[in-house]
């Protein structure tokens, strides 16, 4: 509820309804060296292979991506948000978020997203870039909102993991499960979750060989 609910900075459009993607979701990667790449390239199919009902992968042309990676340079990185957001909104990101990455998406009328877009720094050493690719890819499929109320999540500003946790396995499980539809309001996914969470904790426990 506090992750799929809300957006840690608002732009536009109503924020108390589930956002997702309805369709397979190709990510395209621009700019960056080939081990950048290739680490992305990673990053994304362990994504694919933790989320049961996300259809994710690689695309090799912009043209078919609905989500666009930027890799950019850490010293050209308030420059890069400017150009996407315009430089009065990048100013007031830096002000509330203090970036080191940084990831949106524009959703249409019944709350499916339609196209992301998330902007790495890919030269901030390892940890920092695989922190920031997992949380941004994660957050660009749709729990936008960080909460400093949960220590558990890498949606929690004073967590770094640089891996996809099993406790984000779940809320991402849970968000991606087929019950669970864009626009939804918060009543309406308590009344699916139980269910929904039977099969999240089976996936999750299965695809991490975790004990019974």
């Amino acid at each position: 509820m506090k992750t799929a609910f809300g957006a840690e900075y608002h732009l536009a459009g109503r924020v108390d309804r589930i956002r997702k993607y309805e369709l397979p979701v190709r990510v395209f990667v621009d700019g960056g060296s080939k081990q950048r790449k290739a680490q992305l390239a990673g990053v994304i199919a362990d994504i694919g292979a933790r989320i049961a009902h996300l259809d994710i992968a690689m695309a090799e042309r912009v043209e078919d991506a609905n989500v666009v990676v930027k890799l950019v340079r850490d010293r050209d990185l308030n420059r890069t948000i400017a150009t996407y957001y315009g430089s009065e909104r990048a100013r007031e990101i830096r002000a509330s978020l203090d970036p080191q990455c940084l990831s949106g998406f524009r959703k249409n009328e019944k709350y499916e997203i339609e196209h992301s877009d998330v902007i790495l720094t890919m030269d901030n050493g390892d940890f920092v870039f695989f922190d920031c690719a997992y949380e941004e890819l994660l957050q660009s499929l749709g729990p936008i909102n960080d909460t400093n109320s949960v220590p558990w999540t890498m949606f929690n500003d004073k967590v770094s993991m640089g891996f996809f946790d099993v406790y984000d396995q779940y809320l991402l499980n849970l968000l991606y499960d087929p019950r669970i539809k864009p626009g939804m309001t918060t009543e309406e996914v308590k009344a699916v979750l139980p269910e929904a969470l039977i099969d999240a904790r089976a996936w999750v426990r299965k695809v991490n060989a975790l004990p019974q």
